[in-house]
């Protein structure tokens, strides 16, 4: 399994600004710090805005800030906030067309699939945000 770069800089966005609460940080100073597009990351900031996991304020002294204690914020909610798709097979998208695959009605590989999402999942819901600072 592989996370997205839009999880895996989200993670790194949260971070810095867990660690940086003296003030608002910019999405300039986020992407000369993380080496992170402005582009990418206002996309980044933008969802994490909306999933309240940062505010954000706009204007000439405008910028964003963390919005809960790094305590609060458990890696398994952001993770399945940030990523588009979990379903990492088609048999196990909800809302996918039926499949082709001749394997359908006899395969256990979507539970398997289905048994690591899950275990990978729950090792993310131990975790909060504190738990990745320095």
């Amino acid at each position: 399994m592989q996370l997205s770069k839009f999880s895996d800089y989200s993670f790194r966005a949260l971070m810095y600004l867990a660690q940086n609460t003296q003030g608002l940080s910019t999405v300039e100073q986020l992407s000369i710090e993380l080496k992170i597009s402005q582009n990418h990351l206002k996309k980044i900031i933008h969802k994490l805005s909306k999933g309240k996991f940062i505010e954000s304020y706009k204007g000439r002294d405008g910028g964003i800030k963390i919005a809960r204690k790094p305590e609060d914020i458990i890696l398994a909610d952001v993770l399945l906030y940030t990523e588009a798709n979990t379903d990492f097979v088609e048999c196990l998208r909800p809302n996918a067309a039926p499949t082709d695959c001749p394997y359908r009605l006899t395969c256990n590989l979507k539970n398997i699939v289905d048994s690591a999402k899950t275990a990978f999942l729950l090792e993310f819901k131990k975790y909060s945000l504190k738990d990745l600072l320095p």
